[in-house]
């Protein structure tokens, strides 16, 4: 009972990064997209770099900050999985250098992260 909360628990952390990443990246995508399309609109509007260029150097501080943000949720993946193999009933066992056995379907194992 508690070895499956501890790997639900752990399952949900694994989800939730998983998710953080791609939100990241997602938002990553957009910010060049939104200074893509500031580019464009002031380049329409044929105004010259200077009415734009603040709102751009804005959005590009927004974008290495989120590279930044980026790298720390990367790095803390990584912490993550050194605490797996702390954790009772999470970390990786292994019985020589034999292969691992077939599987038939019937294992109890769940990949967590």
């Amino acid at each position: 009972m508690r070895r499956q909360m501890i790997e639900d628990a752990a399952y949900e952390v694994a989800t939730q990064v998983r998710t953080v990443e791609e939100c990241i990246d997602a938002s990553l995508a957009e910010i060049a997209e939104l200074q893509l399309r500031m580019m464009h609109a002031n380049s329409v509007a044929r105004v010259g770099p200077a009415p734009i260029h603040a709102a751009l150097a804005q959005a590009s501080s927004a974008l290495a900050s989120l590279v930044c943000a980026r790298g720390s949720i990367v790095a803390c993946h990584g912490e993550l999985v050194t605490a797996q193999s702390k954790v009772p009933g999470l970390r990786t066992v292994a019985f020589g250098d034999t292969e691992c056995p077939p599987q038939t379907g019937q294992a109890g194992l769940r990949v967590v992260a």
